[in-house]
């Protein structure tokens, strides 16, 4: 049976969290929490989180065993943009995309 956790609006563009994302998809979660405690990116740290999140909710049903969970899988999506402008040379400005991401954990048993 498997169990998901989904955090939304993080401020950290997809790009980014879906190279760490690649490196625990499939792994154990006791792998996966480990292998994310000692990457020195932001996204692991907030992988990490919804990981052991999902491990929490699967743990709320009796008949799942914790042990033996692994990430299934795990989707980073794009969330709304916020807008901001940076001035440049001539009085012109450009616009700046500070991205969000919408994260997805499924943990299911072996």
């Amino acid at each position: 049976m498997e169990t998901k956790a989904v955090a939304k609006y993080i401020r950290i563009s997809p790009q980014k969290a879906r190279l760490v994302a690649d490196v625990v998809r499939g792994m154990n979660v006791d792998n996966a929490v480990t292998t994310l405690r000692f990457m020195p990116k932001k996204a692991a740290r907030i992988l990490r989180k919804v990981i052991e999140s999902a491990v929490a909710n699967a743990d709320q049903n009796d008949s799942i065993d914790v042990d033996t969970l692994y990430v299934k899988e795990i989707l980073v999506d794009g969330g709304p943009m916020l807008k901001r402008f940076r001035p440049r040379a001539q009085g012109r400005a450009t616009r700046i995309l500070k991205r969000t991401s919408h994260i997805t954990v499924v943990v299911d048993e072996n």
